[in-house]
């Protein structure tokens, strides 16, 4: 399915990639039609998603079963109503339904608006009311169906609620038994063209309310670059991505560049992340492929590897946060993968990345990826020099690349305030190195400056992180008359710390930092605290530190 979109598939060099990765995006693709249901013809009994779960149930589902599933579900929501256009939110965890009722609302032309269980009824009022969502389908779980049922009075715009079960409360229709009942889909004559919303995500609203990220229908094949040239699969490969659907990090890792690729997708469909049971899975079900954040790679190389076979094993990922090199030496030293890190938000898909034929640096992001025309500008908007920090951007004078979004949803200011003058500011701040690797600073808004430093939360935490008194934490900035800002820490102990909190951990914490990292980074300011405000999906909330400082 690759050669369908891209006339070459392997590279040798990063300047072979630059001068011959090109994608060519047909006219009105729809990923459920061009990908999904052409495997399908093409072959039908080619495996496409593995479901398993923590209950010791599994499932191959093939290409075939996969067309005539999401055909079914399409079938389903034309009954119900559901056309071109309409949003319709997904709140499914793993479950494989998540699977059948995206690829079938991309066959409809309808807007897919993936959502987490963690939601609460104001998260879903506010999601409901921005988006006008038309329906909701829903894992049944008295968690999850109690806050729904109790958004509805304030959440007009809803027509339908969906369970998958096991609960069916009052006022829910049954998704598996429409599913079954349902009379055979009619492909709609025109589902879709390129510029039509597809997919939208709220942001985690680290600064403020959640914004409304809207992606049109070439945003899967953006993800060509993750699942083939990043992950580096192949027809082969058996791909894990560790995510919950709710997030975008589901479809950059279970969907749409796995699917191209022809790789078969991994899903563990569990309630509680448990180190061994990973690594069980990966030995069991001989998985090739693994894509984590860092600190699931921290808490997998704290488990007996020893125990576990995994030799299946042939290729390792990482985004989301700075890789220690601490914990990338251990990986390689135990496995021989060497762990392959990549940045992106939920704006694009993978810009920046370290590629099959690159030799990684850990804690960097890795170079530009060739679909998009990067640049580090600086606050006087200089292009940044080697060495010197700058915020990220893409530039769009010579279009919208393939991933990038389409707009911040309903806020046009919001969209003219990140993308103007065509260039997309991500408000991430970087520096890039003498060979073109990129590496990690901070928000810009987190930016610390400290007499005439500029000081990047990202690397204070990657440093306080080796030392195990910390199990967490949060560098912010607080005002100084002398200095402007000093760096603070604001730390969550390990429990074997707890009792000794005070000026001596204070002082061992801050010469650590010194050790690791460049001594004027180190906090002059440290905290100790149960919790970290934090956002829904999880992200530090700096921006509530810092208020609560200049109370």
């Amino acid at each position: 399915m690759l050669e369908k979109f891209v006339k070459q598939t392997t590279f040798t060099s990063q300047e072979d990639f630059i001068k011959n990765f090109k994608i060519d995006v047909p006219e009105n693709f729809n990923f459920g039609y061009d990908v999904v249901d052409a495997w399908a013809a093409k072959q039908p009994d080619k495996k496409a998603i593995l479901w398993t779960n923590d209950k010791g149930e599994a499932h191959q589902y093939t290409f075939a079963e996969l067309k005539e599933k999401t055909d079914r579900t399409a079938a389903y929501f034309q009954s119900l109503g559901i056309r071109h256009g309409d949003m319709v939110m997904l709140i499914l965890k793993r479950r494989i339904e998540f699977w059948f009722c995206t690829i079938a609302l991309h066959k409809l032309g309808a807007v897919v608006i993936p959502a987490t269980h963690l939601l609460t009824k104001k998260d879903i009022v506010y999601r409901c009311n921005a988006a006008d969502i038309k329906m909701i389908v829903c894992a049944g779980e008295e968690v999850i169906t109690k806050h729904i049922i109790e958004a509805m009075p304030q959440s007009p715009s809803v027509k339908h609620l969906l369970s998958i079960g096991p609960d069916m409360p009052e006022g829910f229709k049954d998704f598996h038994e429409g599913m079954t009942n349902a009379a055979p889909f009619a492909k709609p004559e025109h589902p879709n063209t390129n510029n039509d919303t597809m997919l939208m995500y709220f942001t985690s609203g680290t600064t403020g309310e959640p914004k409304m990220v809207a992606h049109d229908f070439t945003y899967p094949l953006g993800h060509i670059s993750t699942g083939s040239f990043w992950h580096n699969l192949h027809e082969n490969s058996l791909h894990l991505t560790i995510a919950d659907t709710g997030w975008g990090k589901a479809v950059w890792g279970k969907l749409y560049g796995q699917m191209i690729a022809g790789a078969n997708i991994f899903v563990y469909d569990h309630e509680k992340f448990t180190p061994a049971d990973i690594l069980q899975k990966i030995q069991d079900c001989r998985i090739t492929s693994l894509c984590a954040p860092p600190t699931i790679y921290r808490f997998l190389i704290k488990e007996d590897i020893s125990k576990y076979d995994l030799s299946s094993l042939e290729y390792c990922t990482t985004a989301g946060e700075a890789l220690n090199y601490s914990v990338y030496e251990t990986f390689l030293n135990i496995t021989g993968i060497r762990l392959m890190e990549g940045f992106g938000q939920t704006e694009t898909t993978l810009t920046l990345g370290t590629f099959p034929w690159m030799q990684p640096k850990p804690g960097s992001m890795g170079v530009p990826n060739p679909q998009y025309d990067i640049d580090l500008l600086t606050p006087d908007g200089r292009s940044a020099e080697d060495g010197e920090q700058g915020q990220i951007v893409i530039r769009t004078d010579k279009g919208k690349p393939l991933g990038l979004f389409k707009e911040y949803y309903r806020a046009a200011e919001l969209t003219e305030d990140a993308w103007h003058n065509d260039i997309y500011y991500t408000g991430d701040v970087a520096w890039r190195d003498e060979d073109g690797y990129y590496w990690f600073v901070g928000r810009a808004d987190d930016v610390i400056k400290s007499s005439g430093y500029r000081i990047g939360p990202f690397e204070v935490e990657s440093a306080l992180m080796t030392h195990p008194a910390v199990v967490e934490c949060a560098i912010t900035g607080v005002p100084d008359e002398v200095r402007g800002q000093v760096v603070k820490a604001t730390i969550i102990l390990s429990n074997d710390y707890k009792d000794k909190a005070g000026e001596e951990l204070i002082k061992e914490l801050q010469n650590h930092v010194k050790r690791v990292t460049a001594p004027y980074k180190y906090p002059r300011v440290i905290e100790f605290v149960d919790e970290l405000p934090k956002t829904i999906s999880g992200k530090i909330r700096r921006v509530e530190i810092r208020k609560n400082d200049n109370k």
